[in-house]
């Protein structure tokens, strides 16, 4: 088996930054997002821009960490082979070599991140807005970011070889 790319773990994260831009964009859903969570513009008010977007950044490292295995099916056969002693190591070179390559690609990676979204995040996004007495619109705005989000870094993570 080829060595691990860390390559799509530390590029993947930087799709929760661009579709943040667009996503809370004030022409698209930013407005909304700000009412519904009562947060108001205050141009005067320091924002540490460096903290937020490194959190973000590392957050979203968590999160494609988890999705990686999710959306690459070939992970799971990695674990499976080499976390049992005394496994012929060529068991995992010949399934590699007949399947190795098999649903690799962004449709499919984002197929299984948007299901990760809609299933997971959304859910915990509307957990929390239940006990934070928040709106139906707001779960769609911050769970609809994070099942695009979840799509994207799925795609980039399954696709990237």
């Amino acid at each position: 088996m080829e060595d691990f790319n860390f390559w799509p773990l530390l590029v993947a994260p930087f799709a929760s930054l661009a579709v943040g831009m667009i996503w809370y964009n004030p022409k698209v859903f930013g407005t909304v997002w700000m009412k519904e969570a009562g947060i108001t513009f205050d141009p005067e008010e320091k924002f540490n821009m460096v903290k937020v977007f490194g959190l973000c950044l590392l957050y979203s490292f968590f999160i494609c960490w988890i999705l990686y295995s999710l959306v690459v099916h070939q992970a799971g056969a990695y674990g499976a082979t080499m976390d049992i002693q005394g496994v012929d190591p060529s068991v995992l070179d010949n399934y590699m070599q007949a399947y190795g390559e098999t649903y690799r690609t962004f449709k499919h990676g984002a197929l299984h991140g948007s299901m990760a979204g809609l299933f997971f995040a959304l859910p915990v996004v509307g957990t929390s807005a239940l006990y934070e007495k928040r709106s139906f619109k707001y779960v769609l705005v911050a769970g609809g970011y994070w099942v695009v989000t979840c799509a994207i870094m799925g795609g980039i993570l399954c696709a990237w070889k």
